[in-house]
Formats: structure tokens, C-alpha cells, sequence
């Protein structure tokens, strides 16, 4: 009775922190507030609430740490609460959310920080927003992440990477957009994608570059796009089983369209413009084509598609328009000596294909250029442009000049374009940026130069573009950074160097860069970094150097960089690791990347001051028999062990142990003795005959033994590569 009574009284307790506004449900741990006139997020919320419901209310902004009251919420419903901004770290501390529901607001813009804390989530909608261009690393954060709906939004463009981070989401939802132009790379960091919705888009061709990084992807909806044609080998996906291009504008698609697509099984093409079909050989799985809708002339030039339908034994729904004997009647009823051609017509060809006509209102685009006011939108991509066309409307935001041979980039070559804020100039074989060149541009946030042949830039250039955020220089022939090409841009996050020339950084390169928060300079031939090179960068949170020449960890350079939360050193060369390495980051440190490297001895000590922050450590295909003891590392969530070659001896024990009490998976096998091989180091077979074999508690490890370097790790995760994490289970 007295613990009824405790309960009774806690129960109350909790009752009457509930805010007026609001239902609690105790025994549920539920808290609605619909429909009311809240303006900011309740502080007094019973902390041990699962769900909680906002639907309806008028918050404007998500501020940061609204949330932290109430860490044990798994579901939140935010739907329709009038938000425009997710401020930094708007949930941070919501470690345990699985479910987020942000549709039906005005959110325009998705800053990288916005979703921090989500380490759990599993669900995120953010259908209905105003959503028009998601910044780099936006769900860099969201390992959890299955699904996420970014449907009927406002988007027209999506970069390469921009859904990074994302390692196991099985659906993407992007129908009801404005898309019409997809990075060759934007669907690259997605291994686990299942499903794809693309419809109701302005995609004017298949997509096959961007789709093909999809290989596992078996649904793929394109339906309500203006394609017109689909190529030869158009489509590369090699799981792919149904796809849908119905209610498009295809006027013919090419014999072997699919025939990169072996597992298709379902293709629906109803309500499009084809007179006729070929016949698909390259599509051998195929069991049935939907063409209902379609203007079928069923002659004698359609019987060899026919013929082909009953030869593959595939399913066929559609019914003939023409000629007038014969309308009305469905494809699979006929009989070949029924399909007779009295005006043999050819069926029509890519290149008699008619162009899509511009959208009205158009009128101020330079020629050659399409400029779409609806969504502030001007493309002349691929139009073998020798100098910059001028002349868009001036409230354009988004201009996309990639794969033209523009060489240079004049003095004010962007006249007008004050609302610019996202330019691409991929691969424009640009080898200079003049100074001035990007003047006027004051509202500029994105600016592409990917894939150019640019060695060198003064700052000079970037005068006029002060609110300039993201800087993508990726693939050009830089052989050192940019010496002080950044002191006008005071509001660089992001900086990309990925793929160039530079052997190494040195004081002075990073000068100007005060708020850079994210720099990536991965395959590049760096050597070495002096101690001061990152020294500007006082707020930088990721810092990626795989790929490089190192030796060594930088642990001098790492001085200085307070917020460091991710640090990228995989396939480097590094095969000894030292004493306190990430020490100068051993506060901040989050996420370590020392994967692909041939390592082969991590000294005991290597992780010292390294601890409870830590949630991922990737230590997979090197060549080390043993790891430091991370007993201090509580807070991990993902570790890969993946192709170490551990030596299963009974100093291993302990490890073993703790493996088997990890609630995330582990890849950890054995490498010797030769009897063990290939045995899951969790299991107990090579451990059977150590002394304390049997007893309640693991051993202790003895960092003074002989084999001192062969030290038992504490959490562990494995997965075929980095991007397969396990999440911890939580209470």
C-alpha cells in the first residue's frame, strides 16, 4: 500500500506540472497541446513524456535546446505550428526520438545543426514546407534515419551528397517538388535506399547518372515528370524491380532502355504520348508493362513489340487508340493478321522529338536559357557557352551554368543578380576568377566550382559576396590552399578541397576563416600539417583528411580547435599510432574515422583523454591484433572491427566478454591462431581453456603484460563498411 501511494502521489505530482493548455496521460506518458495558441515550447512538460503532440500552435522558431526538458520523448508531432526556423541544436538532447513530424510549416532552409541530438530517428517528416535548397550535412547526424519526406516543398536542385549521413534509409520521398536538375553524385551516400519517389517533378530526362549510384534500390517512382524520351541503357540500377513513368510526356523509349536494369519486373508507363513500343530485349526479367492511357497505333508496325510480349511471357495493359477498326480493343486480344499497316508511319525518333516549350513568363532569359519565375530558377546548363550570358531576371536565386567552357570568370560578370543565392559553375573548364568577379552578388550563399582547372585565388575575388557560406572546390589543381583567398568571407562554414593537388597546410592558408566549421580536403597528397595551419579555424566541428599522404595524426595541428566533434583520417598511410594522439580534441571529439589504413600497433595510451563523448569509432580493415582498452568510452554507439586480424588468445577474453554484452553488433573475428580463424570473437570457443574461464565478471587487462599493445576494446560495432552502424538500444 505505501508504494500505491508513492505512485499515487508522484502521479499527482506530475498532474500538476502538466501546462494548462495541455492533456497529460501519466500511465502512457503521452502529453497532447492541439490546436492551441502556444508560443513557445512548454518548459513545465512532465520529464518522462514519450509523446508529445503540438499540433497546431504558433512557434514561429524552434530554439536551441527546446527539448532538453524532456530527453525521454520518442515521438514528437509538430505538424502545422507555423514554424519557419529549426534553430541550431533545436533538438538537441533528444537522444531517444524515433519519430519527428515537421510537416506542414514554413521552414525554407535547413541549416546542418538544425537536426543535431536525432541520433535515434528513425522517421522524419517535412512535407508542406518551403524547403528550397537543404544546406551540405543537413542529416549528417541522422544514422538512424529510415525515412525521410521532403514531399511538396520547394526544391529544384539537389548537390551531390547532399543526403550524406543517411546510411541506412530505405525511402526517399521528393515528390511534388520543383526538381529538374540532380547532382551526378546525389544519391551517392545512400547504400541502403530501397525506395525513391521522384514524381510530380520537373525532370526533363531520366536521370541515369544520379540513379545509378542506387544499387540497391528496387522501387523508383518518376511518374508526373515532362521526359520525353528514354535512351539507350538510360537506366542502371541493378535491384531495381518496379518503376513507374506514368503520366509523363514519352513519345519512345529506346529497345534496350533497361537493359542495365536485369531484376526489373514492373514497368508503368499509362497516360503518356506513345504511338508503339519496341521490343525491350534488354529488359529479360520483365513480367508486366502497364500502358493504358497511351494513343496505341496498333499496325503492323507494333506486332513485332507484340510478338515479343508473347514470347517473354509478359503481362500487357493497354488498348489500342487506331486505327478505328480495331479501338477500344486490348493489346493482349490481338492477333498478329489483325495488325496490318495501310500507311506505314514510322515511329518517332529522339531527334523529331518536339522541344518542350518554355514556361510562360519567360521572356526576360538570354537566349539559349531556360528561366523558370515560378521558382526563381535560371539554367543553361550544357549549351557549349563560351562567355557568361547576362540578362536573367533579376530576382533569379538559383543559376545553374555547369558544363559550359567559360575559361574565365570576369570582373562583375553577374550584373543584376542581387536575390542570387546558390551558383553552379561546375565543370566550366574555368582556370582563372578575376577579381570582382562575383561582385553585387550580396545575398550569395552557395557558390559551385567543382570540377574546374583553378590553381590559385585571391581574395579580391570573392569581393561583393560577403554572405557566401559554401565554397565547393572539389576537383580542381589546387597544389597548396588558397593563401589568404578567404579574408572577405566572413561567413565561410563550409569549404570544400576534396580531389586537388595540395601536398600540405601551413600557417597562413586558413587566414580569414574565422567561423569555418567544416572543411574537407579528402584525396588530396597532403603530407603534412604545420602546428599552427588550422589555428583561424577556432570554431571548426569536421575536419576530413582521408585519402591523404600522412604519416603520422596531426596532433599538434589540432591545437586550438575547441569544438572539433569529427576527424577523418582514414586511408592514410599511418600504421604506428602514439601516445595521447587526439588529445588537443579529447573534449569534443564525437566521431573517429582510422579505417583502410594498414595499421598495425595502436599504443595503449593512443586514446588518453578520449571517453564518454565518443559515439562512433571506425577502426575497420587495418592490421593491428589488438586495441587500447576503451572501458571509458560509455557513450559509444557505432564501432567497426570489421577485417582486424585479432589474436584470439586468453589475453583476448575480456574483450570477448564485453562483446557479448554490447547491444550493438560487432564484426570482430579472429586472425589467429590458425585454429580460430574466421571465429567471431564474441563467441566463446577459443576462450574455453583461459584460466577465469567461466567466472561472472571479465577479466581485468594488465596494460603492463607482456603483450600490453594486444589490450581489449571496450564497444564495438561492424558492419561492411563505415556507413553501417548499429544504434545502442535504450532503455
Amino acid at each position: 500500500w505505501g508504494l500505491l501511494l508513492l505512485a499515487a502521489a508522484l502521479g499527482a505530482t506530475a498532474a500538476a506540472r502538466c501546462p494548462a493548455p495541455c492533456i497529460c496521460d501519466n500511465l502512457r506518458a503521452h502529453v497532447l497541446c492541439l490546436n492551441g495558441s502556444l508560443m513557445a515550447i512548454p518548459d513545465t512538460i512532465p520529464e518522462l513524456t514519450k509523446k508529445l503532440d503540438l499540433r497546431g500552435n504558433s512557434f514561429m522558431a524552434i530554439p536551441a535546446g527546446a527539448f532538453l526538458a524532456t530527453p525521454y520523448l520518442t515521438h514528437l508531432d509538430l505538424q502545422h505550428c507555423k514554424v519557419e526556423r529549426l534553430e541550431e541544436g533545436a533538438f538537441r538532447g533528444l537522444g531517444r526520438l524515433v519519430y519527428l513530424n515537421l510537416a506542414s510549416n514554413s521552414i525554407a532552409l535547413l541549416y546542418q545543426e538544425s537536426l543535431d541530438g536525432l541520433s535515434s530517428l528513425q522517421q522524419l517528416i517535412l512535407e508542406g514546407n518551403r524547403i528550397e535548397e537543404i544546406q551540405p550535412g543537413a542529416f549528417g547526424h541522422l544514422g538512424s534515419l529510415t525515412v525521410l519526406d521532403l514531399r511538396a516543398n520547394a526544391l529544384v536542385y539537389l548537390p551531390d551528397m547532399v543526403f550524406q549521413g543517411l546510411q541506412v534509409l530505405r525511402w526517399l520521398r521528393l515528390s511534388h517538388n520543383a526538381l529538374h536538375v540532380l547532382g551526378s553524385e546525389a544519391f551517392a551516400a545512400l547504400p541502403a535506399l530501397r525506395r525513391l519517389s521522384l514524381d510530380h517533378n520537373e525532370l526533363q530526362a531520366l536521370p541515369g547518372e544520379a540513379l545509378a549510384r542506387l544499387d540497391g534500390a528496387t522501387w523508383l517512382d518518376l511518374g508526373h515528370n515532362p521526359i520525353t524520351y528514354v535512351a539507350e541503357e538510360a537506366l542502371a540500377m541493378a535491384s531495381l524491380r518496379h518503376l513507374f513513368l506514368d503520366h509523363a510526356s514519352l513519345q519512345d523509349v529506346a529497345p534496350d532502355a533497361f537493359a542495365r536494369s536485369p531484376q526489373l519486373r514492373m514497368l508503368d508507363l499509362r497516360e503518356n504520348q506513345l504511338q508503339g513500343l519496341p521490343p525491350l530485349a534488354g529488359a529479360g526479367g520483365l513480367a508486366r508493362v502497364s500502358l493504358d492511357g497511351n494513343p496505341l497505333l496498333c499496325s503492323c508496325l507494333l506486332r513485332p513489340f507484340h510478338n515479343w510480349l508473347a514470347r517473354a511471357r509478359v503481362q500487357a495493359e493497354g488498348a489500342c487508340a487506331a486505327p478505328p477498326a480495331l479501338r477500344g480493343r486490348s493489346l493482349d486480344s490481338l492477333k498478329p493478321p489483325e495488325m496490318r499497316c495501310s500507311r506505314p508511319r514510322p515511329p518517332p525518333s529522339p531527334a523529331t522529338l518536339p522541344e518542350r516549350p518554355r514556361a510562360a513568363g519567360t521572356t526576360q532569359c538570354p537566349q539559349g536559357c531556360v528561366c523558370s519565375p515560378d521558382f526563381h530558377h535560371g539554367s543553361c546548363e550544357n549549351r557549349d557557352l563560351r562567355e557568361i550570358p547576362q540578362d536573367f531576371p533579376r530576382d533569379t536565386r538559383l543559376l545553374d551554368l555547369r558544363r559550359n567552357t567559360f575559361r574565365t570568370v570576369p570582373p562583375d560578370a553577374f550584373p543584376g543578380l542581387k536575390e542570387l543565392v546558390s551558383l553552379h559553375l561546375q565543370s566550366c573548364s574555368i582556370e582563372v576568377l578575376h577579381p570582382g568577379a562575383l561582385r553585387g552578388l550580396e545575398s550569395l550563399v552557395y557558390l559551385y566550382l567543382a570540377d574546374n582547372r583553378l590553381s590559385t585565388l585571391v581574395a579580391a575575388a570573392f569581393e561583393g559576396a560577403p554572405q557566401l557560406a559554401y565554397l565547393d572546390l572539389d576537383h580542381n589543381a589546387f597544389t597548396r590552399v588558397p593563401r589568404g583567398a578567404f579574408q572577405l568571407l566572413p561567413n565561410l562554414i563550409s569549404l570544400h578541397l576534396q580531389h586537388n593537388a595540395i601536398e600540405e597546410l601551413v600557417e597562413g592558408d586558413l587566414a580569414g576563416a574565422r567561423d569555418l566549421r567544416w572543411l574537407y580536403l579528402a584525396w588530396n597528397a597532403i603530407r603534412r600539417i604545420a602546428p599552427a595551419a588550422l589555428a583561424p579555424t577556432k570554431v571548426l566541428e569536421k575536419l576530413q583528411l582521408e585519402g591523404n599522404h600522412l604519416a603520422e595524426v596531426p596532433t599538434a595541428a589540432l591545437q586550438g580547435l575547441p569544438t572539433l566533434s569529427e576527424l577523418k583520417l582514414s586511408r592514410n598511410p599511418i600504421k604506428h599510432m602514439g601516445d595521447s594522439a587526439f588529445l588537443p580534441v579529447a573534449s569534443s571529439l564525437q566521431h573517429l574515422f582510422l579505417d583502410n589504413m594498414g595499421l598495425e600497433w595502436i599504443s595503449p595510451c593512443a586514446f588518453t583523454g578520449l571517453g564518454p563523448k565518443i559515439r562512433s569509432l571506425y577502426l575497420e580493415s587495418n592490421k593491428m591484433s589488438n586495441i587500447p582498452d576503451m572501458s571509458n568510452f560509455t557513450g559509444l554507439e557505432i564501432l567497426n572491427l570489421q577485417d582486424v586480424p585479432f589474436h584470439c588468445d586468453c589475453q583476448l577474453l575480456p574483450l570477448s566478454r564485453w562483446i557479448n554484452k554490447l547491444n550493438i553488433r560487432v564484426g570482430a573475428t579472429c586472425g589467429s591462431p590458425t585454429e580460430v580463424r574466421g571465429l567471431k570473437v564474441k563467441f566463446s570457443t577459443p576462450f574455453q581453456t583461459c584460466p577465469g574461464w567461466g567466472q561472472g565478471e571479465a577479466l581485468e587487462v594488465n596494460p603492463n603484460k607482456t603483450k600490453a599493445a594486444r589490450k581489449p576494446s571496450k564497444k564495438k560495432r561492424s558492419g561492411k563498411s563505415p556507413a553501417r552502424g548499429f544504434n545502442k538500444s535504450r532503455a
